[in-house]
């Protein structure tokens, strides 16, 4: 795969992406199929590309686009429940201008944050294989290598965070191991960015209380102090 030179190059390359078969299917079938709530929306159903302060200091990574959310609008974590409960967090952290987001022309502005996830399609169940995460995952390594000023990443979920740290152990094989409990941290040292854990802010997570909006806001509170150090 070719390796953008600049973010917006990078973009582009994700826009196009068709490598994973099945993934396509599903995320045009979604598109097509619609709820009922959007009737009238002309879906997004493409990849979808990370976005944020090109200056981030601060990377967020989640698992994957919504059938209804991220791809209907083609931003990340924009349109679905999960966004709404990451965008109200992150406003209240300092770390984007609004509280809520409605679509890919809503204004919406980040400080010091870029959003990205680890598949850019939305897949069945919310579940990608390892051979679809895979085939994204240069997608996520291109983004990490034009972010010049970052310094650290906050993984939403196991399957991010498991990612994530297997791609760190092909770059530092004496990485020790690294495990995934909600406000777990890591300082991974040798050029690496450092490494928080959250749960994902999915609606089965929210709903249930595994994961609260008090919980969720130390996981921000963490990462400004880990930058402010």
């Amino acid at each position: 795969m070719r390796t953008a030179d600049t973010l917006q190059a990078l973009e582009n390359e994700v826009i196009a992406c068709r490598r994973c078969p099945r993934l396509v299917l599903w995320r045009e079938a979604a598109a097509q199929r619609r709820r009922r709530a959007y009737r009238d929306w002309q879906y997004w159903g493409q990849p979808v590309p990370g976005f944020g302060d090109p200056h981030a200091r601060l990377l967020v990574v989640g698992l994957a686009p919504g059938a209804h959310g991220s791809n209907r609008t083609g931003r990340m974590f924009t349109g679905d429940a999960s966004g709404n409960f990451l965008y109200a967090a992150l406003h209240r952290a300092r770390f984007a201008d609004r509280a809520h987001a409605a679509n890919r022309d809503d204004g919406l502005k980040l400080n010091q944050v870029f959003i990205s996830a680890v598949c850019r399609c939305a897949p069945p169940n919310n579940k990608p294989t390892r051979q679809e995460v895979d085939n994204c995952l240069p997608y996520l390594t291109g983004e990490m290598a034009l972010l010049p000023k970052l310094e650290g990443i906050v993984a939403l979920g196991r399957i991010a965070f498991d990612t994530l740290a297997a791609l760190f152990r092909q770059q530092l094989e004496a990485l020790p191991p690294l495990r995934f409990t909600h406000l777990a941290y890591y300082a991974l040292g040798d050029g690496l960015p450092w490494l928080l854990a959250s749960y994902h802010p999915s609606r089965q997570n929210t709903h249930t209380g595994r994961l609260t909006a008090a919980m969720f806001d130390a996981v921000w509170q963490q990462a400004r102090r880990l930058l402010d150090v």
